[in-house]
């Protein structure tokens, strides 16, 4: 009888070990997938090395005085939750952009010269690698600067030098700080200080002035009144400046010599093309003479006339806007 129920006893401790034991893999299962879902990779400063795709050679490289024109693009979906190629984590939603040389992160102005609207931006990512185009926004920032339906749109990108300076000092160091007009990482929590103030007496024999008291309103409820975005689902998460809307024309330049002649043998070569010309434009104080196809009306035929000067051996040819 005592045997008998030694053994039940031996064999219930048996079954429950195996069941707690099921319990632990199942449970250990469970927060590892939900660890793998949590977007917490934070990205490093990186440069790169030159690299070709398509044929065509790049090279990242430092240049705080950047500032170009060219056709804009976004992209969001499919890459979702990948890495950047400065190893953060991407997020569509955020205020981002992938750029083909400019080092990661910099902090750029991008500008639609179509509407008006402009936007400060962090580029995290490399690409477009599409022929023509200048940068690729995340969805965020194509929504905010009105082209998310569109596709493309003329842009001016600028490097904002300061900015782009310090966070890259704060990224080597390992402190990221929050600053207004600049994406905000959500793994960061940036606590506001609070302000204290005092109302201190006129000095002795001094004259009250009667003037109204002031009204202190932010930046940002200013800069966010002058333009309400409504092509986006939410409110906006950044803030939108808007300027004034000037035509503008689309070309595609072959190449900028500092020698006539060259961009003289330049313009024989791609005769063929039609309406290829030279111009001329100081830059720092040298002239340069550009050697430009157009305008060009549809971005189709601009897309055309591009890939065509590359074949012919122009890879650093592009689509610029004036």
């Amino acid at each position: 009888m005592y045997k008998r129920l030694s053994i039940l006893i031996l064999a219930l401790f048996v079954l429950g070990a195996c069941a707690e034991t099921q319990l632990l893999v199942h449970t250990a299962k469970q927060i590892g997938r939900s660890t793998k879902s949590e977007p917490t990779q934070q990205g490093r400063y990186k440069i790169g090395n030159p690299y070709q795709i398509k044929g065509v050679w790049y090279y990242p490289a430092v240049d705080y005085g950047y500032n170009k024109t060219g056709i804009a693009s976004w992209y969001g979906p499919g890459f979702h939750g990948k890495r950047t190629a400065n190893g953060e984590t991407y997020d569509q939603n955020a205020l981002t952009a992938a750029h083909k040389t400019l080092p990661m992160p910099s902090i750029v102005q991008v500008t639609n010269l179509d509407n008006g609207r402009s936007i400060k931006v962090t580029v995290n990512d490399r690409g477009p690698y599409a022929f023509g185009r200048v940068i690729d926004m995340s969805r965020r920032g194509a929504q905010l600067l009105g082209f998310h339906r569109k596709g493309t749109a003329r842009v001016r990108v600028t490097v904002l030098a300061d900015e782009s300076r310090m966070l890259a000092q704060q990224i080597k160091s390992g402190a990221v700080l929050a600053k207004i007009g600049t994406p905000i990482r959500r793994d960061i929590d940036v606590a506001k200080p609070g302000v204290a103030s005092e109302t201190l007496l006129p000095p002795q024999g001094a004259k009250k002035a009667n003037r109204p008291t002031p009204r202190f309103t932010p930046r940002e409820t200013v800069v966010a009144s002058r333009q309400r975005v409504t092509d986006t689902p939410t409110a906006p998460n950044g803030i939108v400046s808007t300027g004034p809307v000037k035509p503008t024309n689309m070309f595609v330049q072959a190449g900028a010599f500092t020698r006539y002649d060259f961009a003289n043998r330049t313009v024989a070569r791609l005769s063929e093309l039609g309406n290829v010309k030279i111009t001329t434009v100081k830059i720092r104080g040298k002239e340069f003479y550009r050697v430009r196809a157009g305008p060009i009306g549809a971005l189709e035929n601009a897309d055309h006339v591009l890939e065509r000067i590359i074949r012919a051996g122009f890879s650093n040819a592009r689509i610029v806007v004036d």
